[in-house]
């Protein structure tokens, strides 16, 4: 499911397409590991792959989605029934989520900060690597990225973050645009033009 077009022109209009507007079909395992691949290809100072991913499809995403959302009842037991419903379809709402884990910890040489940033790279390329064999995706952190009790549940080990879970799917509804920040808010120029 590729589709051939310039970087730039990507870069003008990449959008991210909500999770709970994907559908089938998902990305196999084959495309799933190229996308991985690709996203692999960040800064990554000292070569330390400071991050792992876990990949959840099939069934095990409605199960660990009904476990999260257990969790979410325990912790906020007035919930109402469209939030149960949320959270009953955490992991469901794409064919495919990949959580994209943090391992950054202290290094002699290269400071947690690189490695947490290198992470996101990871992410920002997951979401643009779906893109280019033609798949939505969207780039999601939410409660239960933060929640320690959470991680056992999604394979996290202790000392890891996550730094979010990329959902890939087929976009139901075409992209809208949103707006952007003006160039003028959000840009000091330094010195003279050379």
């Amino acid at each position: 499911m590729k589709t051939e077009i310039s970087l730039r022109d990507y870069l003008a209009t990449r959008r991210s397409i909500p999770a709970f507007q994907m559908g089938g079909p998902g990305p196999g395992t084959a495309e799933i590991e190229e996308m991985l691949r690709l996203a692999s290809r960040v800064p990554d100072h000292g070569k330390l792959a400071p991050w792992r991913f876990i990949v959840y499809r099939g069934e095990e995403r409605a199960r660990l989605s009904a476990e999260l959302a257990k969790m979410a009842l325990v912790a906020r037991p007035d919930l109402s029934e469209e939030m149960v419903k949320v959270e009953n379809a955490r992991l469901t709402r794409a064919p495919v989520v990949v959580a994209v884990v943090s391992k950054a910890a202290p290094h002699v040489k290269v400071p947690e900060w690189e490695q947490l940033m290198s992470a996101g790279a990871v992410c920002l390329n997951l979401l643009m690597a779906a893109n280019a064999y033609g798949y939505a995706s969207n780039w999601l952190t939410e409660w239960y990225a933060f929640d320690a009790a959470a991680h056992p549940l999604l394979g996290v080990e202790p000392g890891e973050r996550i730094a979010g879970f990329i959902h890939i799917g087929t976009p139901q509804v075409p992209p809208t645009e949103r707006p952007r920040p003006e160039l003028s808010e959000i840009v000091t120029w330094v010195g003279e033009e050379a």
